[in-house]
Order: C-alpha cells, then structure tokens, then sequence
C-alpha cells in the first residue's frame, strides 16, 4: 500500500512487501521482563465525556508486502464461523501514546524534475502504459469470473482458494490500482462487494496479523486515500478490520500474538505474545495502525504500533549483530537472542517501514529516522555485498549472515533473494529525505543487482533465491573456474556422475545439470510468484534519478513476466525461471494486482502520477 507523504492536504495508495524463506533456527529467550519507555507523549484513554484527541490533516495510503513463505493456511470448514460477542480487555491500556504533533518540518524532495517528453516518447511511453493496463483488466476479470469474493483465484483451472480469513482479500487488495487505472465502473461495482463482508466470521480459524493488516487494512485505507474520502464504507471497513485485529495485542506488555487464534480471544481467553515471532509480522504494522488512528482520531491504533518501534529501538543495539535485529524474536518478552540476520524474507518490511513511518508521521519524530540509520551502517558492512559476474557488474545484493555464538564472528551467506529488492528504493528514499547522498551510490548498485538477475536467466526472471560468488577484492574480475567451484560446493548432493572430478569438473557438471546461468553459485528456490519487490525498486529509482534505461528495464521485465506466467484467465505464480517451459502453478496472490502491475503501471503513467513528493510507497 501506498502511504501519501504528510502534508495540510494530501491524497494517498499503498505499501508493498513479501516475505522468503526462513533458514534460520532459533534460540531459548532470554527471561528478562520487559520495561518499555517511551519518548513521546502521553495521553489519558477517552472514556464517558472525553473526547479522542485531533490529529493534523495526513498523508494516506494504498496497498502491501510480504513475509512468509510457507503454505497458507487451510480453512477449518467450509462454512463460516459464528460471530462472537467482543470480551473486555484482559490487559487494557491506561494511558495512550499520542501521534506526534506540531509543526511540521521540511522533509527534502524525493522525486526527479521531468521536463517534457517529446511526441515519440510519450507515444513509446503511453503504449506500454496501455498493455500493462491490459494485462490488469484480463487478470481482475479472470478473478471476476472465477473467484469473485474470494481470497484468490487458482489462474490455471479457474477455481479458488481460502488463504486470508476468506473475505476477498484479492478484491480488497486491488481496491487502489482499480482507481488508479481509472476503472471507475470496475471500482463502483468492487465497493458494492465490499460493503458484504461481514468480519464478524472468518473461514479459518488462526489469522495472520501482518498478512491480514497489509491486505485488508491497507487496502481499505488505500482505496478510501486515492479515491478522496468519496466511499465512507471503505473507512468503516477499516476500522472494523482494525478493531478486529486490535484483539491480537491483548496480552501482559501488549505486543501482538501474530499467528492468532481469534475466535479463542473473542471467547475470552487470555494469551501472550509468541516466545518465537518471525520479526517482520511484529515490526510491519506500523503504517496501516497510524493511518486508521489518523483518519478516525482513534489514538489506539498508533498506541499499538508504537509500543513495537520503542520495543525495537530500546533493543537494536542489544542483539548479537548490534543495529540490526534477528530473523526470530520473543515478542513474549520482547527481546532478541537470535543469531540470524537478513534485509530479505522473515524481517524485511521491518527495515522497509522505518523510512516510510518517518515520512507519514510528517518528521515529527525522529525515532524512524535513527533506527534508521542505525541499521544502515551494519547492514552496508555486513549484509550488502557485490557479486562476481561475466560482465563484471557494478551491483549489489542483499545477503544474509549468522553470528557464531562462541566466537562473535559475523559468518555471511551470500544469498540474493527476490524479495530483497526493496532494498534499493528504500536505500534511495532514506539518502533523499535524511540527507545522505553518499547512500545513492548504494542505491543504484541494489537497484542494478536485481535488474542484472533478470536480465541473466533464460526467461528473464529472477529467481525467488539464488546463491552468487562473492568478490575478492575491489577489481572483481571474473573468474569462471572460482565460479564453478562454488557451484560444486553449494551443490551438497553425492552424485555418482561426478565422484573423482575435481571441483571445477563437478562445477561444470552441477552448472549444466542445474541449468545454472554464470554468476548464479546456486538457486535453492527457482520460482517466480508475481512478487513486486524488484519492479517497486526500479520504479522508484527512475522517478528519483529520471533515467530512463530504469524504464527500459521495467518494459523487459514486464514482456517477460507476461510470456511466461499469463494463462487464459489470469496470471500464475510459475515452478522454475531457468525451464524452456516453466509450469504454472495455481496460485495469483494478491499482490499480483495491488503491487505489482500497479508499479509496472506508474513507471509509465505521466511522472505527476504518484508522485514521490505525495506518496509513501
């Protein structure tokens, strides 16, 4: 979803995010209570005659990300859930952190000055404009034809599929990019659908907090910002899903239970927060839970989401790799112990938020901004690392290390994961607004990591997760033979074909047998699930450089995400990116029209369309 920067007046669309796979194992907490403190100000909760306090006019929002990458869950019947009446607070809050206030500081311009386009540049420009829209309207009808209200639509049989609580979150999710391709007719006919969901039942019986707060949440509020306040009952519906999900923070020092069992807490049951949380579902709720406390002067929500950020700042320097924190926390007693740290899948829009929270919140605070930076340093130093190729590229690539508990030493493993390519618009956006120019030059090389994976295997995708060579010394020349024997020893399988080969014989073989372009040491998942992280990043970066070779970029990585994922109904999440013919599976998650096809659209809409001045994204 789209977050709308902070300003008098302002309209708003959505976040995005995703989440990879997890290979990190965790440890036992730590037993240390928690004693939050805040540095932000207090105010008493509204009861008879009180009012809720005023926020100023905000930015708003429309749609996502992602984090897990295990399978959905499965619905616990067929049928819905009875509704159940609301349970008083087992563990109620007496006193709510306010939303910053006063007045608001300059935050440095993002977006690139375009001048105008010649007649064959608009005309190049509007005709890919047009096919991307295409390939929007034949993916909604497919979802229209096939799955209407439901979750997803399984693209290939033409079926459904139950993975988000079963209120539509495919349909609620695309809300924005409806409006903003201005399908007017479309979007009257989706508000209709909406005002039908009941989320007093669910089809499942554990919700996932993150995942339901990105779809549902954001893409009400996103729907509701771009289209100008028009549809009351986009509001509404948030706030029913934010009242819905306000429950999940019921427990004894009020962080989230974020694989939730809501139909137990709405029984009355007490809970706790998760000993082992994947730290991404915890630190990714802070843009929807500010902008509903925004829109409804509800002081609550940001209350919420705020007791996370001090929880996150107060121990950022206390984990095992100080500045960043752990794939895995205990939100039970909201410490770090962990030892496995990436910027990918498990904690990405935890990092990714940090930057956007600072822009929505209008730079009242400057907490944001120095977890920010905080993390930064560590990150440049431990996790961002250059790759060896053919053409000797001047790219990075987001990685991932463990800390040896003996011995302290950061071990890195050089992993370049899909979902990571936010990496660099985020990196872009943080040297605009905090003042770091230095970081552009980071920026551009993560940004060119994940267009050079593209542009390097055989359909023009990159892979959810490959291995690279690291780099040896600043020159970084290639070196085929070191390259086939880190292929040899990423590939740990014994096979009969290559006993007594050296290692670069075996390299050569596991290339050949692995399908595996140069550069890539292995790809441990060759899929490709419509995910938008690189296309996010590319975008951004074109509207903050006005380079248009990022265009030229986007327009190969949409013709070949289109021939190789487009079915006769919608679009598929497809097995293999290296294979002739890769299979299509049946999933079409929701992302596929609320992110993805949205930014493969606003690359080539006029530059004042979601301007980087306007909008958080």
């Amino acid at each position: 979803m789209f977050l709308p920067r902070r300003k008098s007046t302002v309209l708003a669309l959505g976040l995005c995010i995703a989440f990879s796979l997890w290979y990190f194992n965790y440890l036992q907490p730590a037993t240390e209570p928690l004693f939050p403190s805040y540095d932000t100000q207090s105010q008493p909760v509204p009861g008879p005659g009180v009012a809720a306090p005023k926020t100023p006019a905000q930015a708003p929002i429309v749609n996502h990300g992602e984090t897990e990458l295990s399978q959905p869950p499965q619905p616990a019947e067929d049928k819905p859930s009875p509704p159940a009446a609301k349970p008083a607070e087992h563990y109620p809050v007496k006193t709510f952190i306010s939303i910053p206030t006063g007045s608001l500081p300059s935050i440095p311009r993002i977006q690139y000055a375009f001048g105008t386009e010649t007649q064959d540049e608009k005309a190049e420009r509007e005709k890919r404009l047009t096919a991307v829209k295409e390939s929007f309207v034949h993916s909604w009808n497919g979802y229209k034809k096939h799955a209407w209200k439901e979750d997803e639509l399984e693209p290939v049989r033409g079926g459904h599929a139950t993975t988000f609580g079963g209120w539509g979150a495919t349909l609620v999710d695309a809300l924005d990019t409806i409006w903003l391709m201005g399908l007017k007719d479309e979007f009257e006919n989706a508000i209709k659908a909406v005002e039908e969901i009941d989320f007093s039942t669910a089809k499942i019986e554990q919700l996932n907090v993150f995942e339901t707060t990105i779809r549902y949440l954001g893409g009400f509020l996103g729907a509701y910002d771009i289209s100008g306040g028009k549809y009351p009952i986009l509001l509404e519906k948030a706030k029913e899903v934010g009242d819905l999900l306000y429950g999940a923070f019921d427990t004894p020092n009020r962080l989230p239970v974020t694989r939730w069992d809501w139909q137990e807490a709405r029984k009355g049951a007490k809970q706790e927060a998760q000993e082992g949380a994947l730290v991404a579902e915890v630190g990714s709720l802070t843009l929807e839970f500010t902008r509903l406390s925004q829109l409804t002067e509800d002081p609550k929500f940001f209350d919420a989401i705020q007791r996370i950020s001090d929880v996150l700042e107060r121990e950022q320097n206390q984990t095992t790799l100080p500045g960043l924190w752990p794939v895995i926390m205990d939100a039970k007693l909201g410490k770090f112990t962990d030892v496995g740290f990436t910027l990918g899948g498990m904690a990405d829009s935890t990092y990714e938020y940090l930057p956007k929270q600072h822009m929505l919140l209008g730079g009242l605070t400057q907490q944001y901004k120095r977890m920010y930076e905080t993390t930064l340093g560590p990150a440049q130093k431990h996790i961002f690392f250059r790759p060896m190729t053919p053409d000797n590229a001047d790219i990075l690539f987001p990685g991932s290390v463990r800390v040896n508990e003996n011995t302290g030493s950061v071990v890195p493993d050089y992993k370049a994961q899909h979902l990571g390519c936010y990496t660099g618009g985020m990196v872009g956006v943080g040297a605009k607004i905090f003042d770091r120019p230095n970081d552009l030059t980071t920026a551009r090389r993560l940004v060119d990591g994940c267009i050079w994976a593209y542009n390097h295997t055989q359909n023009g995708i990159m892979p959810e997760i490959s291995a690279m060579v690291p780099c040896e010394d600043e020159e970084c020349k290639w070196d085929e033979g070191r390259w086939l024997k880190f292929a040899a020893i990423r590939h740990n399988k014994v096979e009969s074909a290559t006993e007594g080969m050296s290692d670069e014989a075996k390299g050569r073989w596991v290339a050949e047998y692995q399908r595996l372009p140069p550069g890539f040491a292995a790809i441990s998942d060759r899929r490709y699930i419509l995910r938008p992280e690189a296309i996010e990043s590319v975008f951004i970066f074109y509207r903050m450089t006005g380079d248009k070779k990022y265009q030229d970029a986007a327009w190969r990585m949409y013709q070949a995400i289109e021939n190789c994922t487009r079915t006769d109904i919608a679009n598929a999440a497809i097995d293999d990116v290296t294979a002739e013919k890769p299979t299509k599976d049946e999933r079409m998650e929701s992302f596929w029209l609320a992110e993805t096809l949205k930014y493969f659209y606003a690359i080539f809409a006029d530059p004042e369309t979601l301007s980087l001045d306007d909008y958080v994204l």
